[in-house]
């Protein structure tokens, strides 16, 4: 029998509230499969073959209930899900002046009477000063190739184990790790990719917060407009959202270090955040500017939410106590002769922080 689970979950405490992200799917988790037979030793790592049910989509009610720090229950709520079954969900840490310390939370929808237990959960809060390492998955962690029929069918039966990792950028991810950075992976894998990606850092001893991966789903969903056609090749709107998400969670860190690959898109988000969070520029400015380029052709629904995100990250910067961050990119190359050309002026204002490296 299906149940609801919990596909992926990040609670993250800010200075002022906390920042839920989550999942639900009716397909039955790995993790279930473990706790009836605990011989962990039958499990090999996933390919994301194993994860194609995510293709599904269905609504959920989630149920969080929020304890302080003497297990009393000071906050409960129920949240829709898209229709995709995704949850984005913001609320205030503290009730009555109590601070929630632990999360207990429940799907309450799929089958009326009975609330499905999907896990309990304490909020990560990012230490201070803030220090958040942000880098790319495919192409710079793991050299994997979609580029023919072929290569796209290996990729779904194999673990990412399969493809050559990239050795320098894996030792430069987790120096910064054990430098106290507070990890992120935003890739534009399908979200089914989701385990083996999980799989594969944890083999490699790292552990992360958050994979932010861009749900295909969206393309063909009546609902949802964040992605169309265009935005199966194109990175730059979903990986500036996904960013500036992050961000938004976590407060804007002290330190900020972005990590890609040597192709125009991550070179052009990257030193877009260091734009907005570092010059006094209206975001409608940067709109006006980034229009020029052919990478960055947006919707009018993608207009609006690019719009709406980074009048938020202005209303961080209008804080008094704000300081611009500390920001640092790596951008792998294949070819160290071969960069990206950047020619938008208010983006080759920061193009100092850009440090190229070869592997």
């Amino acid at each position: 029998m299906k149940r609801p689970y919990i596909v992926h979950f990040m609670a993250i405490e800010s200075d002022s509230h906390i920042h839920v992200r989550a999942s639900l799917s009716m397909k039955e988790s790995r993790a279930l499969a473990l706790l009836i037979d605990k011989d962990i030793t039958k499990f090999s790592p996933t390919a994301p073959l194993e994860s194609l049910g995510l293709l599904g989509s269905q609504e959920f009610v989630m149920r969080i209930i929020g304890y302080d720090a003497e297990r009393s229950v000071v906050f409960r709520k129920d949240y829709e899900s898209d229709s995709l079954g995704n949850f984005d969900i913001k609320f205030i840490r503290s009730i009555n002046q109590i601070k929630i310390s632990y999360l207990e939370v429940y799907e309450v929808k799929t089958s009326p009477g009975i609330d499905y237990h999907l896990g309990g959960y304490i909020p990560l809060k990012i230490s201070t000063p803030k220090k958040i390492i942000i880098s790319d998955f495919d192409k710079t962690l793991v050299d994997t190739r979609y580029h023919t029929l072929k290569e796209v069918f290996h990729s779904l039966h194999k673990p990412l184990h399969y493809f050559p990792s990239i050795g320098p950028s894996i030792e430069l991810f987790k120096e910064y790790i054990g430098n106290d950075y507070q990890p992120f992976i935003v890739t534009a894998s399908p979200h089914f990719y989701e385990n083996a990606i999980r799989d594969w850092l944890y083999s490699n001893n790292i552990y992360t917060a958050g994979i932010f991966l861009k749900d295909y789903r969206k393309l063909f969903s009546l609902f949802e407009e964040d992605l169309t056609s265009r935005d199966i090749k194109s990175q730059v709107f979903y990986k500036l959202n996904h960013i500036v998400n992050i961000i938004l969670m976590t407060g804007v860190p002290e330190e900020l270090i972005l990590v890609g690959d040597g192709f125009e898109s991550d070179t052009l988000v990257y030193l877009t955040i260091a734009s907005i969070l570092s010059d006094k520029i209206d975001p409608w400015n940067v709109w006006n500017k980034l229009n020029k380029s052919e990478s960055f052709k947006l919707n009018t629904k993608q207009v609006s939410r690019f719009l709406s995100k980074f009048y938020q990250l202005e209303t961080l910067k209008n804080q008094k106590n704000f300081v611009s961050p500390k920001i640092r990119i790596h951008i792998r190359c294949k070819d160290i002769n071969k960069k990206p050309d950047i020619r938008l002026d208010f983006l080759l204002r920061h193009h100092h922080l850009v440090h190229y490296y070869e592997a």
